[in-house]
Protein backbone atom coordinates (compact mmCIF):
# COMPACT_ATOMS: atom_id res chain seq x y z
CA UNK A 1 0.00 0.00 0.00
CA UNK A 2 1.56 3.33 -1.03
CA UNK A 3 -0.07 6.52 -0.14
CA UNK A 4 1.88 9.09 -2.23
CA UNK A 5 3.80 7.74 -5.10
CA UNK A 6 4.94 9.35 -8.68
CA UNK A 7 4.36 7.30 -11.72
CA UNK A 8 4.19 3.71 -10.03
CA UNK A 9 2.69 2.14 -13.09
CA UNK A 10 6.06 2.99 -15.17
CA UNK A 11 7.99 2.65 -12.43
CA UNK A 12 7.46 -1.17 -11.87
CA UNK A 13 5.14 -0.86 -8.70
CA UNK A 14 1.90 -1.47 -10.26
CA UNK A 15 1.42 -3.54 -13.90
CA UNK A 16 -1.49 -0.38 -14.44
CA UNK A 17 -3.04 2.12 -12.73
CA UNK A 18 -6.42 0.60 -13.45
CA UNK A 19 -5.10 -3.01 -12.45
CA UNK A 20 -2.53 -2.67 -10.36
CA UNK A 21 -2.41 -6.80 -9.59
CA UNK A 22 0.07 -8.08 -6.98
CA UNK A 23 -0.33 -7.00 -3.57
CA UNK A 24 0.17 -3.12 -3.89
CA UNK A 25 -2.48 -0.45 -4.76
CA UNK A 26 -2.59 3.25 -3.79
CA UNK A 27 -2.62 6.68 -4.47
CA UNK A 28 -0.34 8.32 -7.39
CA UNK A 29 0.05 12.20 -7.36
CA UNK A 30 0.56 12.44 -11.32
CA UNK A 31 -1.61 14.81 -12.93
CA UNK A 32 -1.79 17.78 -14.54
CA UNK A 33 0.18 19.36 -12.33
CA UNK A 34 3.59 19.82 -14.58
CA UNK A 35 1.64 21.89 -16.82
CA UNK A 36 -0.22 24.06 -14.53
CA UNK A 37 2.63 24.96 -13.03
CA UNK A 38 4.45 26.08 -16.20
CA UNK A 39 1.43 28.20 -17.07
CA UNK A 40 1.34 29.68 -13.73
CA UNK A 41 4.70 30.66 -14.19
CA UNK A 42 3.60 32.22 -17.24
CA UNK A 43 0.88 34.27 -15.37
CA UNK A 44 3.11 35.41 -13.30
CA UNK A 45 5.26 36.52 -15.85
CA UNK A 46 4.45 36.61 -19.58
CA UNK A 47 8.12 36.84 -20.31
CA UNK A 48 9.00 33.42 -19.08
CA UNK A 49 10.87 31.37 -21.97
CA UNK A 50 13.40 29.31 -20.26
CA UNK A 51 12.83 27.12 -17.53
CA UNK A 52 15.81 25.76 -15.17
CA UNK A 53 14.19 22.30 -13.44
CA UNK A 54 16.28 20.50 -10.71
CA UNK A 55 15.71 16.88 -10.62
CA UNK A 56 16.82 13.67 -8.60
CA UNK A 57 18.68 12.42 -11.66
CA UNK A 58 18.92 9.02 -9.56
CA UNK A 59 15.34 8.37 -9.33
CA UNK A 60 13.09 7.17 -11.87
CA UNK A 61 9.98 8.98 -11.22
CA UNK A 62 11.95 12.21 -11.24
CA UNK A 63 13.03 11.41 -14.52
CA UNK A 64 9.77 10.80 -15.49
CA UNK A 65 9.05 14.02 -14.42
CA UNK A 66 10.87 15.88 -16.35
CA UNK A 67 9.65 14.13 -19.77
CA UNK A 68 6.27 14.83 -18.52
CA UNK A 69 7.27 18.45 -17.94
CA UNK A 70 9.29 18.71 -21.02
CA UNK A 71 5.76 17.34 -23.06
CA UNK A 72 3.75 20.40 -21.33
CA UNK A 73 6.52 22.93 -22.00
CA UNK A 74 6.22 22.60 -26.02
CA UNK A 75 2.90 23.21 -26.27
CA UNK A 76 4.05 26.62 -24.28
CA UNK A 77 6.60 27.21 -26.07
CA UNK A 78 9.12 27.12 -23.21
CA UNK A 79 12.48 26.01 -22.77
CA UNK A 80 13.61 23.40 -19.80
CA UNK A 81 16.69 23.06 -18.97
CA UNK A 82 17.12 20.39 -16.88
CA UNK A 83 19.94 19.94 -14.33
CA UNK A 84 20.27 16.48 -12.64
CA UNK A 85 21.13 16.36 -8.53
CA UNK A 86 22.35 13.45 -6.54
CA UNK A 87 24.34 14.85 -3.33
CA UNK A 88 25.48 17.85 -2.19
CA UNK A 89 28.05 18.34 -4.62
CA UNK A 90 25.86 17.45 -7.79
CA UNK A 91 23.68 20.23 -6.20
CA UNK A 92 26.46 22.96 -6.18
CA UNK A 93 27.45 21.85 -9.95
CA UNK A 94 23.59 22.00 -10.80
CA UNK A 95 23.23 25.44 -9.21
CA UNK A 96 26.46 26.84 -10.61
CA UNK A 97 24.91 26.14 -14.38
CA UNK A 98 21.62 27.88 -13.32
CA UNK A 99 23.42 30.61 -12.27
CA UNK A 100 25.43 31.03 -15.81
CA UNK A 101 21.93 30.16 -18.14
CA UNK A 102 20.51 33.17 -16.28
CA UNK A 103 16.62 31.17 -17.31
CA UNK A 104 13.90 33.27 -16.94
CA UNK A 105 12.64 30.81 -13.83
CA UNK A 106 13.42 27.84 -11.77
CA UNK A 107 11.79 25.26 -11.23
CA UNK A 108 12.17 21.71 -8.71
CA UNK A 109 10.53 17.97 -9.22
CA UNK A 110 8.75 16.44 -6.13
CA UNK A 111 11.66 14.86 -4.62
CA UNK A 112 12.75 13.85 -1.38
CA UNK A 113 16.49 14.01 -2.04
CA UNK A 114 16.11 17.71 -3.34
CA UNK A 115 13.53 18.68 -0.80
CA UNK A 116 16.37 18.17 1.94
CA UNK A 117 18.15 20.87 0.00
CA UNK A 118 15.53 23.14 -0.06
CA UNK A 119 16.85 25.75 1.86
CA UNK A 120 19.68 25.98 -0.42
CA UNK A 121 17.58 26.24 -3.57
CA UNK A 122 15.32 28.86 -1.93
CA UNK A 123 18.61 30.90 -1.09
CA UNK A 124 20.06 30.47 -4.18
CA UNK A 125 16.91 31.60 -5.98
CA UNK A 126 16.60 34.52 -3.90
CA UNK A 127 20.16 35.51 -4.26
CA UNK A 128 19.57 35.52 -8.57
CA UNK A 129 16.31 37.18 -8.25
CA UNK A 130 14.71 34.11 -9.94
CA UNK A 131 10.96 33.81 -10.67
CA UNK A 132 10.66 30.27 -8.66
CA UNK A 133 7.63 27.43 -8.75
CA UNK A 134 8.58 24.24 -6.24
CA UNK A 135 7.47 20.67 -6.47
CA UNK A 136 6.93 20.65 -2.93
CA UNK A 137 4.70 23.32 -0.38
CA UNK A 138 7.61 23.13 2.04
CA UNK A 139 9.86 25.49 -0.07
CA UNK A 140 7.04 27.69 0.03
CA UNK A 141 7.36 27.58 4.31
CA UNK A 142 10.96 28.45 3.86
CA UNK A 143 10.82 31.18 1.72
CA UNK A 144 10.42 29.81 -1.83
CA UNK A 145 7.72 31.71 -4.42
CA UNK A 146 5.07 29.18 -5.24
CA UNK A 147 3.91 25.63 -5.29
CA UNK A 148 1.47 24.29 -7.37
CA UNK A 149 0.68 20.25 -6.93
CA UNK A 150 -1.65 17.97 -5.13
CA UNK A 151 -3.18 18.00 -1.41
CA UNK A 152 -0.56 15.48 0.42
CA UNK A 153 -3.73 15.76 3.09
CA UNK A 154 -5.74 14.72 0.78
CA UNK A 155 -3.94 11.96 -0.64
CA UNK A 156 -3.38 10.56 2.94
CA UNK A 157 -6.69 10.75 3.54
CA UNK A 158 -7.78 8.50 0.41
CA UNK A 159 -5.01 6.42 1.62
CA UNK A 160 -6.82 5.84 5.04
CA UNK A 161 -9.58 4.68 2.55
CA UNK A 162 -7.82 2.07 0.60
CA UNK A 163 -6.54 0.86 4.11
CA UNK A 164 -9.35 0.15 5.46
CA UNK A 165 -10.98 -1.44 2.14
CA UNK A 166 -7.66 -3.91 2.65
CA UNK A 167 -8.42 -4.47 6.11
CA UNK A 168 -12.02 -5.55 5.38
CA UNK A 169 -11.01 -8.10 2.73
CA UNK A 170 -10.39 -6.41 -0.55
CA UNK A 171 -7.49 -7.41 -2.41
CA UNK A 172 -4.73 -4.72 -3.18
CA UNK A 173 -4.63 -6.16 -6.46
CA UNK A 174 -7.95 -5.40 -7.51
CA UNK A 175 -8.05 -1.75 -6.56
CA UNK A 176 -7.61 0.85 -9.25
CA UNK A 177 -4.71 3.05 -8.39
CA UNK A 178 -6.20 6.87 -7.17
CA UNK A 179 -5.54 9.67 -9.69
CA UNK A 180 -5.30 12.88 -7.12
CA UNK A 181 -8.75 15.37 -7.44
CA UNK A 182 -7.83 18.04 -5.13
CA UNK A 183 -4.47 20.29 -5.69
CA UNK A 184 -3.29 23.55 -4.21
CA UNK A 185 -1.28 26.82 -4.69
CA UNK A 186 0.77 28.13 -2.11
CA UNK A 187 2.16 31.51 -2.45
CA UNK A 188 4.72 33.40 -0.30
CA UNK A 189 4.03 36.65 -0.88
CA UNK A 190 6.66 38.66 1.26
CA UNK A 191 8.99 36.58 -1.24
CA UNK A 192 7.18 38.21 -3.99
CA UNK A 193 7.74 41.51 -2.59
CA UNK A 194 11.57 40.72 -2.18
CA UNK A 195 11.64 39.71 -6.12
CA UNK A 196 9.88 43.04 -6.91
CA UNK A 197 7.22 41.19 -8.11
CA UNK A 198 3.67 42.28 -8.79
CA UNK A 199 1.26 39.26 -8.08
CA UNK A 200 -1.57 39.12 -10.42
CA UNK A 201 -4.89 39.22 -8.67
CA UNK A 202 -6.65 36.28 -10.44
CA UNK A 203 -3.25 34.10 -8.92
CA UNK A 204 -3.69 35.52 -5.61
CA UNK A 205 -7.44 34.76 -5.91
CA UNK A 206 -6.59 30.83 -6.45
CA UNK A 207 -4.02 30.19 -3.77
CA UNK A 208 -4.95 28.00 -1.28
CA UNK A 209 -2.71 29.78 1.12
CA UNK A 210 -0.82 33.20 0.63
CA UNK A 211 2.29 33.38 2.94
CA UNK A 212 2.70 37.27 3.98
Amino acid sequence: MFGRAAFPDQTGLVASLARPGGNLTGVTFVGPEYGKRLELLREVSPKVARVALLYNDHNRASLLAVEETREWAQALHVTIEAQGVHDRASLDVALTAVRRSRPDALMTTADPLLASYRQAVVEFAATQRLLAMYGERSYVSTGGLMFYGTSTTDMWRRAAVYVDRILRGAKPGDLPVERPTTFELWINKKTARTLGLTLPPLVLLRADRVLD
